[in-house]
């Protein structure tokens, strides 16, 4: 293993070693509490740029699934078609792995798909520093290549450009609801839920202007960066809201577009909610969920329009975790109900969105 340093904008510097693909990257570093589920995690579009750290110390014990793909064209046990984390920090890289669907170490994957992985660093410590200091554009530099410096880029990329689709893809054709999927960086099993609910799957770019088609319900999907970059989706959400009043439901990235549809703006956390164990409230109920979550930007709930408020709010900052409308079926959460790798506590939005349709 190649001696490798992650260097933090601000000069702090952290020693390790390399496990995954050997090249230099740059992006923005931040930090993921979950105790498992990196498969899930590193494939999630919404990491894209990103540093990936991970707190729990023992990671690819489990190794890596097969990627297959199922009948319905999505993967079996990865939400994208690849990697889309620029790297991965961990403490300690389990070299050997045992799982029953395992077919591949963590390592190996890594090094297929070009993607850089450390590990020796005391993550912990790590987190600290960003928790303290906030999220950090960060390098890793590899010790024999000193001159070979990567450059970050974050501040000021589209990155759901990057990563949605270029043309419509249809999934579950011919099935009684049809739902427009707005890809800003869609996880597959949130297409998976929406097809496990009896409807057809309408995918389109994340500035494709869907309001003179057909069908029952609009879904706006997760997805990386920062939401005021994608002004022409939040434009063609507002001319839809003005044309009807069908609903629409938002995750993530989706939350804060139907947010700023509705006159909202947004702000950047601190160092973000990446994580399995996020409390949320229900407003107006003492029902509290545990919810899976990934974004570094939150609503400001007091600029929301008059006719809208909170549907859900963070338990331990306060930050909303989802609006709705106070007539109409528009309604979302910052979380992810569907929640792959868990817990499933909110998956009921999904069947609220379907039941909106009928």
């Amino acid at each position: 293993m190649r001696n490798v340093t992650l260097v933090l904008e601000d000069g702090t510097k952290f020693h390790g070693k390399s496990f995954g693909y050997e090249a230099p990257v740059a992006g923005e570093v931040v930090f993921n509490t979950a105790m498992m589920g990196y498969p899930e995690s590193l494939t999630d579009p919404s990491y894209a740029g990103q540093l990936m750290t991970l707190t729990y110390p023992l990671v690819g014990n489990y190794g890596v699934p097969p990627f297959t793909t199922e009948e319905n064209g999505l993967p079996t046990f990865m939400e994208s078609d690849k990697i889309y984390a620029s790297a991965i920090i961990v403490a300690d890289y389990s070299e050997q792995y045992c799982h029953w669907n395992a077919v591949e170490s963590l390592a190996e994957w890594l090094k297929r798909e070009h993607v850089p992985g450390i590990t020796g660093i005391d993550t912990r410590e790590l987190t600290k520093v960003l928790r303290e200091h906030g999220v950090m554009m960060g390098k890793i530099i590899f010790d024999d290549e000193p001159e070979n410096v990567p450059t970050a880029e974050y501040a000021g990329v589209n990155f759901v450009d990057k990563v949605s689709c270029k043309e419509i893809i249809r999934y579950n054709e011919g099935a009684k609801k049809k739902v427009v999927l707005v890809d800003c960086g869609v996880k597959a099993n949130i297409i998976r839920c929406l097809i496990n609910r009896g409807c057809e799957v309408i995918r389109v770019p994340w500035n494709y202007d869907y309001t003179d088609m057909e069908f029952d319900g609009l879904f706006l999907a997760n997805g990386p960066g920062d939401p005021d970059m994608c002004e022409a989706a939040v434009k063609i959400i507002q001319k839809q809201m003005s044309l009807s009043d069908k609903p629409i439901c938002g995750i993530c990235m989706g939350n804060q577009l139907l947010a700023k549809a509705a006159g909202a703006h947004i702000y950047k956390l601190k160092y973000g909610h990446r994580s399995h164990n996020q409390p949320v409230r229900m407003v107006g109920t003492e029902k509290c969920f545990v919810t899976s979550q990934n974004h570094g930007y939150a609503v400001d709930a007091k600029t929301l329009g008059a006719d809208w408020e909170e549907l859900f709010v963070n338990m331990n900052d306060g930050s909303n975790e989802g609006i709705r409308h106070k007539s109409k079926p528009w309604f979302s959460s910052q979380f992810h109900p569907e929640a792959c790798s868990g817990p499933v506590d909110t998956e009921f939005m999904f069947d609220k969105f379907v039941e909106a349709m009928n």
